[in-house]
């Protein structure tokens, strides 16, 4: 591959920031000759942040140092808990972060310094945003590996937006790249919550069915631990309640990520959508000190108890492909945390040989 004349500069580098794409309805912008010789992301990042301008203002330092060491293509994020542009009771613009008021106005200002800072600055930045400071995801993408498209919904429209902006959906030349923060299953029926997760995983479930033509990777805070393995204490979880509530159906008992109901669902969304959960593919033993994405607060009656959440779930055919994939906290005092109560999730795969690559292509010719 060729390589800037500055030394200083990476080789995704790019001479200025740009925090949003310039083009409408999820195009990317034009890219240069160089760029667009470029093959498709190999390495991928997912974290949940628990708030990105908390994480800006207290663990950048650390959170940037480890992306500047491990050097991702890819950086989803959920949570991000930033509101979109809009005054109130006005249509939002859900691609762009609320600067209408002095408060929200500093607040930006603080996530653009960070984010045109090293190592982010060699990104793209795509934005899935809540009316109010509530879930949210983002996409960093480095700028020498441009998405042919950029779409918010599981209907892969550009133009409409998830409740809460949880779906950012990319489309590369080999594959298509799904970040999701899916909502929490919730403790009780008469709120709804329930219902709510069994529509998310229904039109989960039928986006992998119809997601035909190229391989998907999907990634994010999915909210299930698929197996007993994925959870520290399979017991606890299974009996959690919150102030004694018992909801009517067996299968809804217990922690919300760990609820029976939960499970079978993600299984037959992996069985039927024919994916891989590529850590799991990796990692066939329980491990206690790394094998977990989430932690309890290390106060009270959940610390040391720890659930696998985030996940990178593949096609079949990626499988061969996937080199690595792995949690990157370990220990019950949130080593490599970041200051969230989620670590990020790192997938690394290798390029796609010659005889792959032909079938992707026949596959995309169909």
């Amino acid at each position: 591959m060729k390589r800037f004349f500055k030394p200083i500069e990476k080789e995704c580098s790019a001479k200025k920031p740009a925090l949003s794409p310039s083009k409408k309805d999820g195009e990317t912008t034009e890219t240069s000759s160089e760029e667009n010789s470029k093959k498709d992301p190999l390495k991928f990042v997912t974290w949940n942040a628990n708030s990105l301008l908390l994480r800006v203002k207290n663990n950048w330092p650390e959170f940037s140092n480890f992306i500047t060491t491990f050097d991702p293509d890819v950086i989803a994020l959920q949570e991000v808990r930033m509101p979109a542009a809009g005054s109130k009771d006005a249509p939002k613009n859900h691609q762009e972060l609320k600067d209408d008021t002095k408060a929200s106005r500093e607040e930006k200002l603080i996530l653009m310094r960070a984010l045109s800072s090293p190592p982010f600055k060699n990104y793209q930045i795509w934005w899935s945003l809540a009316d109010s400071k509530y879930a949210g995801t983002a996409l960093l993408v480095k700028k020498c590996f441009q998405p042919k498209k950029v779409s918010f919904s599981l209907e892969k429209t550009a133009l409409k937006y998830e409740p809460d902006g949880r779906v950012i959906l990319a489309e590369f030349e080999t594959f298509y790249l799904l970040n999701t923060y899916a909502p929490n299953n919730g403790w009780k029926e008469e709120e709804n919550s329930f219902q709510r997760r069994r529509k998310w995983d229904k039109r989960i479930q039928e986006f992998v069915l119809q997601c035909s033509g190229k391989p998907l990777i999907w990634c994010g805070d999915l909210n299930v631990s698929h197996e007993e393995i994925d959870v520290s204490h399979p017991e606890f979880f299974a009996a959690a309640k919150l102030n004694g509530y018992v909801p009517p159906n067996k299968e809804d008992w217990g922690q919300p990520g760990f609820t029976i109901a939960e499970r079978k669902r993600f299984g037959a969304i992996l069985k039927e959508g024919r994916l891989i959960d590529a850590y799991r593919f990796l990692h066939k033993e329980k491990d206690m000190d790394c094998g977990f994405s989430w932690s309890g607060n290390p106060i009270g009656k959940y610390r040391g108890k720890r659930m696998r959440i985030d996940y990178f779930i593949v096609s079949e055919e990626l499988k061969d492909r996937i080199i690595a994939c792995e949690m990157q906290g370990h220990g019950i005092e949130l080593e490599g945390f970041y200051g969230s109560d989620h670590c990020p999730v790192s997938l690394e795969l290798s390029e796609a040989s010659s005889d792959s690559e032909k079938r992707e292509k026949k596959n995309l010719d169909e």
